[in-house]
């Protein structure tokens, strides 16, 4: 017979999950208290770090069924969220998603409703690469210079090239010129 787990999660210690716990049960779902994991994290934490949810999956077996108020209980975002069902699928459990008629996400319907979140992530992720694209084109054409800032003035790594020359140890360049071996070693490979 399927054990009901039950996740509640607010992002701030003057929330509670009370409210969750208690329309969980309205919804008509009994879950004993030992298989409900509250936990007070950021909804931007991915819930692969979220330590009361690794507890509670490491509980649950093949059958079972987790039921959440809301869909960002289950991630940070919707690739996060299709991650976590897809992986609970893989291992048999069943989502339950309040806020979404109660349907269980590893259903048909689940599926094709998923299916969409999806397609609204992947819609997401090319707008925000097609901002990034545009700023970084607009910030080239006002000359800016982009890329993390150099560590070394060009009369430095002169300086730098002249000593690898002399056959100088590349950790002893590093400390004279305080920074990493990396920053010696890519100006060395740069001029071979």
């Amino acid at each position: 017979m399927p054990r009901n787990f039950a996740y509640a999660r607010v992002s701030t210690i003057e929330q509670n999950t009370d409210n969750q716990i208690q329309e969980i049960e309205a919804a008509g779902f009994k879950i004993e208290p030992h298989r409900i994991a509250t936990e007070i994290i950021s909804g931007s934490m991915p819930i692969s770090r979220r330590k009361e949810f690794g507890r509670l999956l490491d509980k649950m077996e093949r059958g079972d069924v987790l039921v959440v108020t809301k869909l960002d209980r289950l991630g940070r975002d919707a690739i996060d969220v299709s991650t976590t069902v897809s992986k609970l699928e893989k291992m048999g459990i069943k989502v339950h998603c309040l806020a979404l008629g109660g349907v269980d996400l590893t259903s048909s319907a689940g599926k094709m409703t998923m299916g969409v979140i999806n397609s609204v992530a992947q819609f997401e992720r090319d707008l925000l690469i097609e901002r990034t694209q545009s700023g970084l084109a607009r910030a080239r054409s006002q000359g800016k210079s982009l890329g993390r800032p150099r560590v070394l003035l060009n009369q430095q790594k002169q300086e730098v090239i002249e000593q690898l020359q002399e056959g100088k140890n590349i950790v002893t360049i590093a400390k004279n010129f305080n920074v990493s071996r990396q920053t010696i070693m890519r100006i060395r490979d740069s001029i071979l």
